[in-house]
């Protein structure tokens, strides 16, 4: 894409992550690719950076976050990995699908984020995956408190140690070490190697810990340009607040300095109505457009969410036409096919 030369992580932040525990499930870089025909009329440069091609249990961003996760979990001598999350969640998935590589037990905690009673959204997707993996599952009624939610979790793994087994907690709250980011300040570093003349970045925020490593990556490379997050879950004020906290944790995980400024934080949750888990008119628009005219498929919780804020931004003029601008497709596609139902109404 250029001939500029693209930059390094500093030294002693590469250092840093290279002495943490790492579970490698992830045997490529993904490919960045063109959308040629979606932006076509916007006059714009722009590509998708393909990590829902990362491999592992159908892929995801999640893989780049899990291989710390697990590194931690083998280094400690676990035998069970506990996590939670949404029904749908793309983050359980994929933690089932590595513990079953690793040769470990897992349980995960399905929690009630999202009001559907379609019987495909509690069996089918990411649910179904779940079960293909070996994964034992329980459920939690609340789907807004990740403390309590974390609380759970530890209380069923205090159960397994009394019973003689060694489990390793995934943390949901943002209050832990944000060990997860650490895959995407390396992802900062293998993009710009890809295309370091980059003036833009698209990604979705939810957790925190994608666009958190990202962003922490990318400046302390002095990148020059601009990371747009674009809200799941949260709104945009609640969201800024997280991924600075995010920051500033993980600048002491790492005995490095914050790279990230306040102004660099730019969270929109214009596109988040009606919720977490929800679809839109606008998200329906953006599915089928890039179905329909790259062969890309979007899925309706994450990257759907983001290619319309994309797709938003370019025509507004917050990005530029001519801009190199890269979204990341963070997966999460199992999930498509327990919102048949939905779908089927505007296919």
């Amino acid at each position: 894409m250029s001939t500029l030369q693209a930059p390094h992580l500093p030294p002693e932040l590469a250092d840093a992550i290279a002495a943490v525990p790492r579970a490698r499930f992830i045997p490529w870089v993904t490919p960045l690719e063109p959308l040629k025909r979606l932006m076509a009329g916007e006059g714009a440069t722009v590509f998708v950076k393909r990590d829902d091609l990362t491999g592992i249990g159908l892929g995801g961003n999640k893989v780049r976050k899990l291989e710390f996760y697990f590194g931690k979990a083998v280094a400690a001598g676990a035998d069970t990995v506990l996590i939670t999350g949404a029904v749908q969640s793309n983050y359980v998935r994929i933690a089932a699908a590595c513990a079953a590589r690793l040769g470990l037990n897992c349980h995960v905690q399905l929690e009630e984020r999202v009001a559907k009673s379609d019987p495909l959204y509690r069996s089918n997707g990411n649910v179904l995956l779940d079960d293909l993996f070996g994964a034992s599952r329980s459920t939690f009624p609340v789907g807004e408190d990740e403390g309590a939610a974390d609380a759970e979790v530890e209380r069923l793994a205090e159960e397994m140690r009394a019973a003689g087994r060694t489990p390793f907690v995934i943390p949901l709250s943002p209050n832990k070490p944000p060990l997860g980011s650490l895959g995407y300040v390396l992802a900062a570093q293998e993009l710009l190697r890809q295309a370091p003349d980059l003036k833009h970045v698209v990604v979705a925020s939810g957790s925190g810990l994608t666009h958190t490593g990202l962003l922490f990556g990318l400046k302390a490379m002095g990148w020059p340009g601009h990371v747009h997050a674009v809200c799941v879950r949260r709104s945009a004020e609640q969201q800024r607040t997280r991924i600075a906290n995010h920051c500033a944790r993980l600048a002491d995980l790492l005995g490095v300095a914050n790279p990230v400024a306040a102004e660099d934080i730019d969270v929109d949750d214009s596109n988040l109505a009606p919720g977490y888990g929800q679809m839109n008119p606008a998200i329906e628009k953006a599915m089928l457009e890039t179905a329909r005219l790259e062969g890309l498929v979007l899925d309706p919780v994450y990257t759907g969410r983001v290619f319309a804020a994309a797709i938003a931004k370019l025509r507004n003029g917050t990005i530029k036409p001519g801009e190199p601008t890269a979204i990341i497709h963070t997966g999460g596609i199992p999930a498509l096919f327990a919102y048949e139902s939905s779908i089927r109404e505007f296919v």
